[in-house]
């Protein structure tokens, strides 16, 4: 049944890009199909080079496809991009949970945090030639406590246009959150006070996590996160094609595939207009 009256326009973004080649590749093709309106991009990922940033780009170079952003990045197995970021292990940041663990128990230097976001920040600016639309976090790290606040200064102070990624669920979903949601639910309280404090743009809400190691039925599954979800509310999703560059890199693997098939399939726009959404257009950068 089609839902009636005007659709709802929301966000889609694909965390990533830039991850693999693999990845980048699955994400472009879905741009270029009008399935996804947004993703994010890591520049301490080892394949966001200049041809995968041109070639990102250029699919905006008529009329804009999907907003790109900043995926901040402080977790294992990635390199800082800044000089001098401690702590690490064998030259790679710590593990998220290790990160998460050294920020709640604020063991991290505030400086070296605020150096290296702005820094990826920097290298956003060089291989796109402009700001984020937005900026989020991988792992979510943007909601953990010191490091919000150093995401939070440099958006604040070097890209206040850009709106930036909450992690709280609209009023339809925190009843059925399961336990990571809820985690992020309660992270996520200190971040969008201090982000409406500073008068930053946040995205009225969030759905798409879910405990990809069970390899759940993706088209099963993500019309849940489609239910009641709001104007401009967000739902991040990862999908991918598996290659050797992303098996090295992160475990994340075969459900990239599965969540890449339901995006491409008629599935998906169905499922839209089933809950009476449609996505955003982008604005011209």
């Amino acid at each position: 049944m089609i839902h009636p009256g005007k659709p709802r326009a929301i966000w889609l973004c694909a965390d990533d890009y830039g991850m693999a080649p693999g990845v980048n590749a699955a994400i472009r093709q879905l741009i270029a199909r009008g399935r996804l309106n947004a993703t994010s991009v890591m520049v301490a990922a080892p394949f966001l080079n200049p041809e995968e940033a041109a070639a990102l780009d250029a699919l905006n170079s008529g009329a804009p496809r999907a907003a790109i952003g900043l995926h901040v990045t402080l977790s294992a197995p990635f390199r800082p991009v800044s000089e001098g970021f401690a702590p690490l292990r064998d030259g790679h940041f710590p593990s998220n949970n290790e990160m998460g663990r050294l920020a709640m128990t604020r063991q991290l230097k505030r400086e070296r945090l605020v150096i290296e976001v702005g820094t990826q920040l920097r290298k956003f600016v060089d291989a796109f030639g402009r700001l984020p639309d937005f900026v989020d976090g991988h792992q979510h790290v943007q909601l953990f406590p010191q490091i919000r606040d150093a995401v939070l200064k440099v958006v604040a102070e070097a890209s206040p246009q850009s709106w930036v990624r909450q992690c709280g669920a609209g009023r339809a979903h925190r009843r059925k959150r399961g336990g990571k949601a809820l985690t992020l639910d309660v992270l996520n309280l200190g971040f969008r006070r201090k982000a409406h404090r500073l008068g930053l743009r946040t995205n009225p809400a969030f759905a798409g996590a879910y405990d990809f190691t069970a390899m759940p039925d993706f088209a099963k599954l993500f019309p849940r996160f489609l239910a009641g979800m709001p104007e401009g509310g967000l739902i991040m999703c990862h999908p991918g094609f598996v290659d050797r560059e992303l098996e090295r890199l992160d475990p994340f693997t075969t459900q990239r595939e599965r969540e890449f098939a339901y995006f491409d399939s008629d599935e998906f726009p169905r499922a839209l207009a089933q809950h009476g959404l449609t996505l955003a257009k982008p604005a011209a950068a």
